[in-house]
């Protein structure tokens, strides 16, 4: 067991003279099942394919990009784990100077965009090879998109990377259907058939019985047809129900989505997770600080994807879907076996969850031979009456790792859905997860208290975190802990005025409760919230929706959660006098802040 060829050298080795597929990332070489890259490249190489990897190379130069020679079949170029511009700047379009991702945590190692970027250099490096894009940053671009960083919409990032094809989703069954067809000597120009998949074509009836969206002109210059596009995407990313889209644009270009790739079942999963992966970076790191990304994961268990709680400014039902795939017990313990023999293991599984750590199977029956419902959600506004709520398998899941004799907490530190959980009738669950597998807090996401805010968020009414609430101190108080909670709460979402923002303020001051992190709206593409913040109507609806969007109130908006911080006084003070609260400025116990003598 190594790691896969970074450079000649490696292939040397392995007695390779040329390899099948190059993997192109814009993040470092960490061989772990958290990392896409290490996952695509583990698929290809157990299907007998060479596979060698070009981790954030030099992109001022093309010579980088010949490291490992022409690969026979294909480059496959990602971003990485996280978007690009996400991984550079803040939410205030500032540079950020770090880089988990990254040797040392430092940033500075990839370009800005750097699928394009990447996608450019290897054109220029070998004119004739196939280029297939994947990741989150390929995949949340894959049809025209607003982005907020040049405030405009772009085209399709296959458009804009000159790449011949596009993989969305999870990749593992497409990247295999897409090797085993370049082997079988199909030009990738011809590979248009595969689910989730995305492909340019000058002929728009190679799609069958398509949904025709509003052509990439027309959204440029109309709000309301970017609002229709975007909703007839968010209704057809399922399996099952999922139409192919073309997306026209001038000259006679279509980009054309085919439908989601089917999830994959347990077994395949529990394989992908069992392939020979070295749970580490690359050595070549030793001496540049390591990459600090590695820190989160190493003792931590992936054991489903997938997340049916679909809030609007998430961008995971469009990518991994809504339709929840979990891992067997036993690949799971597997796993955990693995963990414990590292010599850096000190006892603790760091989280066992995904996106959603509390959903291990299908929201209903009625998924399995329909899919998931295009106009009905599973929680929002309240739980579905076929949404299935059972937390039995997780809770005895958890036993069995906690059995382990190595093993001396095992934690949840993921997300975990309280307004899931809260509707589970059997307590058991909870109670365990008060008992043995919080380290003195849980985190959750209530994001916020407002009605008008948490509607537009797709997030559950406040009565029904207060309800958590309550449950989890008495369960808490009964089992003699001292244990909190710490709620992520996020400021000016679409929808959020001042008033809003003021209310969320009272309710922390209320409950006593000073956050010490506070995430602003972050217009990442892909997300029903970017697409209200772009256009300011909600596209449910097609009703106008106030956005936050000048600096200095989004400033305003994110002082008043943290009121009571002395660097943020000059800033609440203007907003409860903007929205008329004067009435919070005071001596007396429901005042946000005190007066000043100036």
């Amino acid at each position: 067991m190594d790691f896969l060829p970074i450079s000649r050298k490696d292939m040397k080795k392995r007695g390779w003279d040329q390899l099948d597929f190059i993997i192109v990332s814009g993040d470092a070489y960490v061989d772990h099942p958290s990392f896409g890259t290490a996952i695509i490249s583990r698929v290809l190489e157990g299907r007998g394919y060479k596979v060698g990897i070009i981790p954030q190379p030099d992109w001022r130069t093309v010579d980088d990009f010949k490291r490992l020679g022409k690969p026979r079949l294909a480059f496959l170029i990602t971003g990485g784990n996280i978007d690009s511009m996400v991984n550079h700047y803040t939410v205030a379009k500032k540079r950020r100077k770090d880089d988990l991702y990254s040797p040392g945590g430092k940033s500075g190692y990839r370009p800005d965009r750097a699928t394009i970027v990447y996608s450019h250099k290897v054109k220029e490096a070998y004119k004739d090879v196939p280029i297939v894009l994947g990741g989150i940053e390929a995949s949340l671009r894959r049809l025209a998109h607003y982005d907020y960083w040049d405030n405009r919409v772009r085209r399709s990032i296959l458009l804009d990377s000159r790449a011949d094809l596009l993989v969305y989703g999870m990749g593992e069954k497409q990247i295999v259907e897409i090797a085993e067809s370049l082997e079988s000597g199909l030009p990738i120009e011809e590979i248009t058939y595969i689910k989730g998949t995305v492909y340019k074509t000058m002929d728009k009836d190679r799609a069958y019985e398509p949904i025709v969206l509003n052509s990439y002109e027309d959204i440029i210059k109309n709000k309301r047809r970017y609002a229709e596009s975007f909703m007839i995407q968010y209704r057809n990313m399922d399996s099952i129900q999922g139409k192919p889209l073309i997306e026209p644009y001038k000259d006679n270009y279509y980009i054309v989505q085919n439908p989601p790739q089917v999830p994959i079942n347990r077994i395949d999963l529990d394989d992908i997770y069992k392939l020979p992966y070295m749970r580490n970076y690359h050595p070549i790191y030793n001496d540049k600080g390591g990459i600090p990304a590695i820190k989160e994961v190493k003792f931590s268990i992936i054991s489903n994807r997938g997340c049916f709680g679909n809030c609007n400014f998430c961008a995971l039902g469009f990518h991994q879907g809504r339709v929840i795939q979990s891992r067997s017990h036993e690949s799971i313990l597997e796993e955990a076996e693995k963990i414990v023999d590292d010599k850096e293991f000190k006892g603790y599984i760091h989280d066992v969850g995904g996106p959603t750590a509390n959903f291990r199977n299908r929201a209903c029956k009625k998924q399995e031979k329909y899919g998931v419902c295009i106009n009905k959600q599973c929680l929002f506004p309240n739980p579905c009456n076929q949404l299935e709520i059972d937390h039995r398998d997780y809770l005895n899941l958890l036993r069995r790792l906690r059995k382990i004799p190595e093993v001396k907490k095992v934690f949840i530190r993921s997300g975990l859905r309280y307004d899931y959980l809260i509707h589970d009738k059997d307590d058991k669950f909870f109670k365990e997860l008060c008992e043995y597998h919080i380290s003195g807090q849980l985190k959750v996401a209530p994001e916020h208290i407002s009605p008008e805010v948490l509607d537009k968020m797709g997030k559950p009414k406040r009565e029904v975190y207060e309800k958590f609430i309550d449950k989890y101190e008495k369960i808490n108080e009964k089992l003699g802990m001292n244990q909190f909670v710490v709620p992520y709460l996020m400021s000016s979402h679409p929808g959020s005025t001042l008033k809003d923002a003021i209310e969320l303020a009272e309710y922390l001051r209320d409950i006593n409760h000073r956050p010490e992190q506070v995430q602003d709206f972050y217009p990442t593409p892909g997300t029903l919230s970017t697409c209200m913040y772009y256009t300011e109507l909600d596209p449910r609806s097609m009703k106008r929706v106030y956005i936050p969007k000048s600096p200095h109130e989004k400033s305003m908006q994110r002082a008043l959660i943290q009121y009571t911080l002395p660097k943020n006084y000059q800033l609440v003070k203007e907003a409860l006098l903007k929205a008329g609260r004067r009435d919070l400025i005071g001596h007396h116990k429901k005042a946000l802040i005190r007066p000043k003598n100036n």
